[in-house]
């Protein structure tokens, strides 16, 4: 699609589609639930009748169940499989019933009742693909809505950045990030119009693409550079002109559209050596607050308006599992995220659990929770929270699978596969209706709506966790001179894009002579081109991170 020629429309047609298939959601959910009233004797019944088929069931008095160990395999080991099955908090009929009786204004009671169903189980359990968005040339490695949820931004290996009308599963608008290394990250501003979207790149670039009001692409420029890959920016809704940048090379930006460069606000060390960063994101409420994650086991709080150049003393908190901070088990920080209110803090750990922190707690505290069963060691993966509260905990998993969580009781409630190729990275919550968007090694983008009638029976989860766990132990006891994941992730990527550039080369040689002549001419200023970014971006400084990121 040739991206200069396509416009951005935002009409109330949209908002409208959006509205409709809530409420098409809405019926589908009630006409489901005429069998939920009397919900204990019903989940009561379907236990009993799973425990006939999976004797593996241990049924409790309440109703509820768990999954027996077998073997070597400790209860422990399945965290996630192990723990009560959480009930129902919410009953469509219900809710329903509530709403028409009109206690407070009509307004209130919406915003209620959409807030409840997004955060309900019962629709996390009934989510199911709705639609693929299949338009680029490569992994997508970022998703991001903007702040209605009517459209969607997608970031690519393929260099390009794709504005999809979700509803419709189709691109409105592709163009050239004008990055030279894989898109990483790329957001909406906060601003009137959906205008403006920035990103961030394997060459270190922050960029920012400015879009005409009709939704035709005008062009980008260039706002700061990393010396070493940037994977993460963070968004600051109280000011919308400024958004926050971590890179590699351990810096954090305060970046300003408004200004010709970017503040350098510090760079994070430990000991002198500086830590590489795969993660920023600021405090929901408190946006003075932001916390970094990278290659080391510590998720650092800090406070923008109390930096200095002792960058120890500037943290707010440190925070790290108890039982990581003197392991022999080299984890380190993928993804780092605040939950609804700030009060807890979300991050994923390379080849090791999924955990939550209290934003304010001390160095030492450990975790407040664990979320197990999943396996996140071929990519630098993102995490998510899920729900308009923090409802439940998302993650994607090297076997391919979107795990959810339930964040308090730390059970898994759902567990569905979420990528061909084997890998999920990006997970992205609508930001008002239960509707989910998620890419990873696959070259599209995937839409998932509470769409299925019948509850998950999960019949391979057990399986699922058991493998994963026994690979990541496997894992650990390989040799030092095994090749490692990372090298095989990099050779696979090797071995992708030789078979583009082959394709490329056939097509080259179907096309005729003074076609072939033009092309090859910019295939070489694309090259040096690229060369010459790559010599600017690469950094001797720390260890470097796996190309593919969260988003």
């Amino acid at each position: 699609m040739d991206g200069s020629r396509q416009h951005l429309t935002e009409s109330e047609s949209s908002s409208t589609e959006s509205d409709s298939h809530l409420e098409s959601i809405r019926i589908m959910d009630f006409e489901d639930s005429q069998d939920s009233i009397s919900t204990n004797q019903s989940t009561s019944n379907t236990t009993i009748d799973s425990h006939r088929q999976n004797p593996e069931l241990e049924i409790d008095s309440d109703g509820t169940y768990s999954i027996a160990s077998s073997g070597n395999m400790d209860e422990e080991t399945f965290c996630g499989v192990g723990k009560h099955k959480p009930k129902h908090k919410w009953h469509a009929l219900k809710a329903f019933t509530q709403r028409g009786l009109g206690i407070s204004s009509h307004k209130t009671m919406d915003t209620v009742f959409n807030a409840n169903c997004y955060g309900s189980l019962r629709f996390v359990q009934r989510l199911e693909l709705a639609s693929k968005m299949d338009c680029h040339n490569g992994c997508v490695n970022a998703l991001h809505f903007n702040s209605s949820g009517s459209r969607l931004a997608s970031g690519s290996d393929d260099l390009s950045i794709i504005i999809w009308d979700w509803s419709r599963a189709e691109p409105v608008l592709n163009y050239d990030s004008g990055h030279r290394g894989n898109v990483f990250q790329a957001k909406f501003l906060p601003l009137c119009g959906d205008t403006h979207i920035v990103s961030c790149a394997r060459d270190g670039h922050i960029r920012l693409a400015e879009l005409s009001p009709s939704g035709s692409f005008h062009s980008t420029r260039r706002l700061g550079l990393h010396r070493g890959p940037a994977h993460k920016l963070a968004l600051l809704p109280d000011t919308p002109h400024v958004f926050l940048t971590a890179g590699e090379d351990g810096v954090v930006f305060e970046v300003d559209v408004r200004q010709s460069k970017p503040n350098k606000l510090l760079t994070v060390k430990h000991s002198e050596r500086k830590i590489a960063l795969y993660s920023i994101s600021n405090h929901p409420i408190d946006t003075s607050e932001f916390c970094v994650g990278g290659r080391d086991q510590f998720v650092r709080v800090y406070d923008r308006r109390y930096v200095s150049t002792d960058v120890e003393s500037s943290l707010v908190s440190k925070s790290c599992p108890r039982h990581l901070l003197d392991s022999s088990v080299r984890a380190h920080v993928t993804s780092a995220v605040y939950n609804f209110n700030g009060s807890e803090l979300l991050a994923s750990y390379n080849d090791e659990d999924i955990y939550s922190f209290s934003s304010k707690s001390v160095e030492g505290a450990d975790a407040l929770h664990r979320y197990s069963g999943h396996r996140n060691n071929a990519t630098v993966k993102g995490v998510n929270y899920y729900g308009p509260r923090s409802e439940f905990v998302i993650s994607g998993s090297d076997c391919g699978n979107i795990f959810f969580w339930d964040s308090s009781t730390e059970a898994i409630v759902q567990c569905i596969p979420g990528d061909e190729n084997g890998v999920v990275n990006c997970l992205e919550p609508h930001p008002s209706i239960p509707v989910l968007a998620t890419s990873g090694l696959d070259d599209d983008v995937k839409i998932w709506t509470p769409k299925c009638f019948d509850e998950p029976q999960l019949w391979e989860l057990k399986k699922t966790v058991k493998t994963n766990q026994q690979e990541r132990e496997e894992e650990r006891r390989r040799e030092p001179d095994t090749i490692s994941g990372e090298l095989l992730w990099v050779l696979w990527r090797h071995v992708r894009r030789t078979e583009r550039r082959r394709r490329q080369q056939q097509q080259q040689q179907q096309q005729p002579q003074h076609q072939r002549t033009s092309s090859q001419e910019g295939n070489d200023e694309n090259v040096s081109s690229s060369s010459d970014e790559s010599d600017v971006s690469e950094s001797d400084e720390g260890p470097r991170g796996v190309q593919c990121a969260p988003s």
